[in-house]
């Protein structure tokens, strides 16, 4: 998914279940910045003080880089989670392992993450790692069948529209993005198809297998369950039952979600924000933007203006709502490879 979903429908899903608007501004701002967060490292203080931060997303965000892309610290945990076939922990889907890296939708896995999640929901950092988790739930939808690593599971042939119909455009567009001995990682080999909201589209993949996919079918239903996921969260219980959106916010969703076609996703994040701030939704107009770095940013309120060196310590820095992502970004990504996916057997750094 892209910024549009990322961010803006995401603000809106996190305010229907019930979040303020303080607390829905910091879970958008999160859920996106997991596509943003490319540098790692130390940051290094005049007192002395040091953090650590990791990424989250790489650089160079180009399906032709595999050098780049091919790490299980970053696409695994935060953008392809495994599904194991679709099973709960202690079975196995048929096939060899690379079958349990697969994502897909509201796994078991994905399920179990989210209870990691809210079962942190008192922590400093607990609003922001909802951020995260919404992303990466998100993408199990969005992400489905494609696996967070280099593989000939993830190659697609014979692409089409949603008639099945072929899609030359993206055949050609694939012909300037890859050489014949790549594997592709993740989705590459359908390039943005996967995360457009308005798509219908079809491909073959590795396994052989015809898939036709509804991206506005999976796109509703992500948003449905990421409802009831936050009301989860705000009610301190993973297990309790809870609705999702109600009628009328459904209908509105679905209509600007749908609605908007451009191709570029900061064009459809554009009309999202004016949506929202002239109170499309029931909750009435709200500001609402999304500063990525420079003025006004995380990072930069967080560190100061010097972007590298030694930074000036301030105390507010411990709080900071850069710091507290990053905190978030290490105790996912921890939880995700240390403690949940080995209970499906899945080791994957």
């Amino acid at each position: 998914m892209q910024i549009d979903f990322h961010h803006a429908a995401t603000y809106v899903l996190a305010r229907f279940a019930g979040l303020d608007a303080a607390r829905a501004r910091i879970v958008a701002h999160a859920a996106q910045y997991v596509d943003d967060a490319v540098e790692s490292g130390t940051i290094e203080f005049d007192n002395g003080a040091m953090y650590q931060r990791i990424s989250s997303a790489h650089k160079m965000l180009d399906y032709r880089n595999f050098d780049a892309l091919a790490s299980h610290l970053v696409w695994v945990p935060f953008h392809f989670l495994p599904g194991n076939g679709g099973l709960p922990a202690g079975q196995d889907p048929d096939g060899t392992f690379i079958r349990k890296l697969i994502c897909r939708p509201d796994s078991h896995v994905a399920r179990d993450m989210l209870r990691s999640c809210i079962w942190s929901r008192g922590a400093g950092y607990g609003v922001h790692r909802l951020g995260i988790a919404m992303h990466v739930y998100a993408d199990t939808w969005a992400h489905q069948g494609f696996a967070g690593v280099s593989h000939i599971v993830n190659h697609a042939t014979d692409l089409g529209d949603a008639d099945g119909q072929p899609d030359q455009s993206m055949v050609d567009r694939l012909e300037n993005f890859f050489i014949s001995r790549a594997l592709p990682l993740g989705h590459g080999a359908v390039l943005g198809q996967p995360d457009r909201p308005y798509l219908a589209w079809s491909y073959t993949n590795g396994l052989d297998q015809r898939i036709d996919r509804n991206n506005p079918k999976d796109f509703m239903d992500a948003a449905e369950a990421m409802v009831r996921a936050m009301r989860r969260f705000i009610a301190t219980d993973p297990e309790s039952q809870v609705e999702g959106m109600l009628a009328a916010d459904r209908a509105r969703f679905q209509e600007l979600l749908l609605g908007l076609r451009d191709p570029d996703a900061a064009v459809r994040h554009k009309e999202w924000l004016e949506a929202i701030g002239k109170g499309f939704f029931s909750f009435g107009p709200e500001p609402l933007d999304y500063i990525e770095k420079g003025p006004g940013s995380w990072k930069r309120e967080a560190l100061g203006e010097k972007e590298e060196g030694i930074h000036k310590y301030a105390p507010s820095f411990l709080t900071s709502d850069w710091k507290r992502f990053h905190d978030a970004l290490q105790q996912h990504r921890f939880d995700i490879i240390h403690h949940i996916l080995p209970t499906y057997g899945i080791c994957v750094a």
